[in-house]
C-alpha cells in the first residue's frame, strides 16, 4: 500500500510522520525548506504535560535539559500581586519552556533513523488530485516530482497549500492580539518563575505598556512580550529597546540594568477555525486546521493533540482496510475541542480587554487574573486539554460500565503498570503504538512475579477476552488507578483517552467498547466479528460454578 504523504515539516508534521512510522506505516513528509531549523530565541514554545511527553516519547530527547520548567507563576497587577503559583522541583504538571528550533531538529534527528521515512527538501505543493484508491500529490521545481499516496495530511501552517487547494474556508479574526517579543539574558528577581505584569505603575514613554510577560529560558535567558495596543503601528527596534529598558528598570530598580540581547520579533496572534478538517483522503492538522493563542494559550499543543489523535486512526485504517467511521471521528472530536476553546476566548476577550465598568467591579480583577492564569498554565476552559466525551466512538450504555477518577473520553492518568513482559513502565510510555490498552487494576501484584499472576486469578480469563478484541491490544496491570476499585478493567486508546472502566473481567462488554472504538466493524471484518462477539458472549455467559470458581482464584490478586 502506498505511503502516507505528509506536507509540512514543522513540529506537527514531524510528530505525525514519527507516530505512523512508529506504527509501521510508511510516510513521505513533502519538506518545502532545506531540511534544517535555524536558531531563532525569539520563537519559543510552551508545552503541557502531556504534550511534553509525547514529544520525549517519540524523540527520547530529555527536554527539560534544554528547556526550563517553570518553578512558579506570578500574576501582577500594577504593584498587587494577584496570583501566585509554586510548582515542585520535578513536577510533570510545570509548563515547560524551550526553543521551537531545539523540539523541530529533535524530531527530525528521530525520523532520520526511520526506514519508513522519506523527507523531500525543497519540495513545495502545487497540486492534489485524489481517486477512489488513494492520492497524487505534485511538488513544483527545482525538485519537480508526482508522489503517491494512500492519505495526505497538510500541516503545513496558517498559510496552507492543502487547504486552498481542496478549497476549505478558513473564517475566523485577524490580529487579536499583537505583541512585540525580545529574548534577552539578565537577571530578574524571580528566578525560573513566569510572570505575567498587567497595567506595570511604570510610566512609558511609548505606547501604553499595558500587559507584559516573562518566561524563563535555560542559561539565565528570558522571553518578554509586551502586549500591543490595536492597530498595525510599526515595531521599531527603538520602540523594542525602550520597552526592554524600562520594564527592566521597573523590574529590578536599577537605573541602567545589564542584559544581552538575543533576538527580537513581533507575535501576531489570529483566531481561526477551518470549516472542515477531512475531504475524502486528505485531512488537515496543526495551524492548517485552527489558529488560536490569545491570553497565553499555545497552539502547538493542540497541533500535536491533533496527529496524536489522527496516527492511530491512519494506521487502523491503512493496516486493516476502510474505517470511515474512525477517520471520521478525527474532525469531530478535535474540531469541537478546538472550537470550544476559541469560543471560551472570544467570550473572554471583551472582558480581559475591553476595560470600562467591567474594571471596577468589585471582584472583577481577581476574575479576571484567573482567566489569565487559566490560559497560561493549561487550565480551565481555555487551558485544560479537552476531552472527547461527545465522540462517535463512545461505546453504548454498559452493564458493567462504573465510574472512575478519570471520565470517559479524558486523558488517563500517567500511574506505574506491569507490562506483559514483567517490566514496570508508566502507563503513558505505551501510548502511540497503535494498540488498545487494557490495564487491569489489581493492589498487590507489583511484588509478584509475572509467573505467578499472569496465572492467577482472573488473569487467564482477561487475557483470553484481550486477545479475541477486534483490534490489537497490550494487557497491563496497575496497583491502583485513581478512583477504581480493585480488580476493576479500563479500556484505553491508543491516543491516551480513557473508553470506559469496567466492573471486573466482562469480555462481552469489553469487545463491544472495542468495537465502538474503532467506528463499529468494518465492512468486510463483520462475519469474522460476528463470531467474536459470540465467543466473548459465551464467555460471559459461563455456567456459575465457572464464575465462583475464578472469583475465588481471583482473590489472589487483591
Amino acid at each position: 500500500m502506498d505511503p502516507v504523504i505528509i506536507v509540512g515539516a514543522g513540529p506537527v508534521g514531524l510528530t505525525l510522520a514519527l507516530l505512523l512510522t512508529r506504527q509501521n506505516v510508511p510516510v513521505v513528509v513533502l519538506d518545502e525548506g532545506p531540511g534544517k531549523d535555524e536558531p531563532r530565541p525569539a520563537r519559543t514554545v510552551v508545552l503541557r504535560e502531556d504534550t511534553a511527553a509525547l514529544l520525549e516519547r517519540l524523540t527520547g530527547l530529555a527536554l527539560d535539559e534544554h528547556g526550563v520548567r517553570w518553578a512558579g507563576w506570578r500574576s501582577v497587577r500594577r504593584k498587587q500581586v494577584m496570583t501566585e503559583v509554586a510548582f515542585a522541583e520535578d513536577d510533570p504538571a510545570a509548563p515547560l519552556h524551550i526553543a521551537q528550533h531545539i523540539v523541530t531538529n529533535a524530531l527530525r534527528a528521530a525520523l532520520a533513523g526511520e526506514p519508513l521515512a522519506e523527507v523531500a527538501t525543497d519540495s513545495r505543493l502545487d497540486a492534489v488530485e485524489q481517486e477512489r484508491t488513494g492520492v497524487t500529490a505534485h511538488t513544483r521545481a527545482p525538485k519537480a516530482a508526482w508522489w503517491r499516496g494512500s492519505y495526505l495530511v497538510g500541516c503545513d501552517g496558517p498559510r496552507s497549500t492543502v487547504r486552498k487547494l481542496q478549497d476549505i474556508r478558513f473564517p475566523g479574526r485577524t490580529a487579536v492580539e499583537r505583541h512585540a517579543v525580545a529574548t534577552l539574558r539578565t537577571e530578574l528577581p524571580w528566578e525560573g518563575h513566569a510572570l505575567l505584569h498587567r497595567t506595570p505603575p511604570w510610566k512609558s514613554s511609548g505606547p501604553s505598556a499595558g500587559e507584559v510577560t516573562a518566561r524563563p529560558l535555560p542559561d539565565g535567558a528570558w522571553r518578554l512580550d509586551w502586549l500591543l495596543p490595536p492597530g498595525k503601528d510599526l515595531v521599531t527596534p527603538e520602540v523594542v529597546l525602550t520597552r526592554i529598558r524600562e520594564t527592566l528598570t521597573g523590574w529590578t530598580g536599577s537605573d541602567a540594568p545589564a542584559y544581552d540581547l538575543l533576538d527580537t520579533g513581533v507575535h501576531t496572534v489570529h483566531h481561526r477555525l477551518a470549516r472542515r478538517w477531512r475531504a475524502d483522503r486528505v485531512f488537515l492538522a496543526g495551524d492548517a486546521a485552527h489558529l488560536l493563542g490569545a491570553f497565553g494559550t499555545q497552539g502547538l499543543d493542540e497541533g500535536l493533540r491533533d496527529v496524536d489523535n489522527l496516527a492511530w486512526k491512519l494506521a487502523t485504517a491503512w493496516h486493516h482496510g476502510p474505517h470511515e467511521a474512525l477517520l471520521d471521528s478525527y474532525q469531530t472530536e478535535r474540531r469541537a475541542v478546538v472550537a470550544a476553546r476559541l469560543r471560551a476566548a472570544d467570550q473572554a476577550l471583551p472582558v480581559l480587554r475591553g476595560g470600562g465598568l467591567r474594571g471596577i467591579v468589585p471582584g472583577a480583577a481577581r476574575g479576571q487574573d484567573a482567566q489569565f492564569t487559566d490560559g497560561h498554565l493549561g487550565r480551565g476552559a481555555l487551558g485544560t486539554p479537552g476531552d472527547y466525551a461527545g465522540s462517535p466512538l463512545t461505546p453504548p450504555r454498559l452493564e458493567a460500565a462504573i465510574p472512575v477518577g478519570t471520565p470517559p473520553g479524558a486523558q488517563v492518568t500517567d500511574v506505574r503498570v506491569t507490562a506483559e513482559d514483567g517490566s514496570f513502565v508508566r502507563l503513558r510510555d505505551r501510548l502511540g503504538r497503535g494498540a488498545l490498552l487494557v490495564v487491569l487494576i489489581a493492589p498487590g501484584t507489583g511484588v509478584w512475579d509475572r509467573k505467578h499472576w499472569m496465572s492467577a486469578g482472573v488473569m487467564p480469563r482477561l487475557a483470553a477476552a484481550v486477545t479475541a478484541l477486534p483490534h490489537p491490544a497490550e494487557l497491563l496491570v496497575a496497583e491502583s488507578y485513581p478512583g477504581a476499585p480493585a480488580h476493576s478493567v479500563l479500556l484505553v486508546r491508543p491516543d491516551g483517552h480513557l473508553v470506559t472502566a469496567l466492573s471486573g473481567v466482562r469480555p462481552a462488554d469489553l469487545y463491544t467498547a472495542a468495537e465502538a472504538t474503532l467506528g463499529g466493524p468494518a465492512p468486510q471484518a463483520e462475519p469474522v466479528a460476528e463470531e467474536a462477539r459470540e465467543q466473548a458472549q459465551a464467555q460471559e455467559e459461563q455456567p456459575m460454578s465457572e464464575r465462583a470458581a475464578t472469583a475465588e482464584a481471583g482473590s489472589g490478586l487483591r
